[in-house]
């Protein structure tokens, strides 16, 4: 895995959090203004799982949405534990 470097995990990094804030405020502007285009629970912690994690959580706390779901206040937490964890596997075992 020559190609897995610590700039092509940043970049990955990057893309999904910013995609992961991105769904999180506009979930929260759909709460209010276009109830029939949420963005399903699933989609947002698929893409928390993936590498959006720790973005979606401090987003979530900072504009107060999901804050009242375990699977999310307690999910997400774990999800950037196990993110960490991985990589500094990866690291280590190189």
């Amino acid at each position: 895995m020559q190609w897995l470097t610590p700039s092509v995990l940043f970049v990955y990094w990057a893309l999904f959090s910013v995609l992961g804030a991105g769904l999180a405020a506009y979930d929260k502007i759909a709460a209010k203004a276009l109830p029939k285009k949420r963005v399903p629970e699933k989609t947002l912690l698929a893409v928390a799982f993936v590498g959006g994690a720790e973005a979606m959580y401090l987003t979530m706390l900072l504009i107060r949405h999901k804050t009242r779901h375990k699977k999310f206040m307690v999910g997400l937490p774990v999800m950037v534990g196990v993110h960490v964890l991985l990589v500094f596997c990866y690291f280590l075992c190189r």
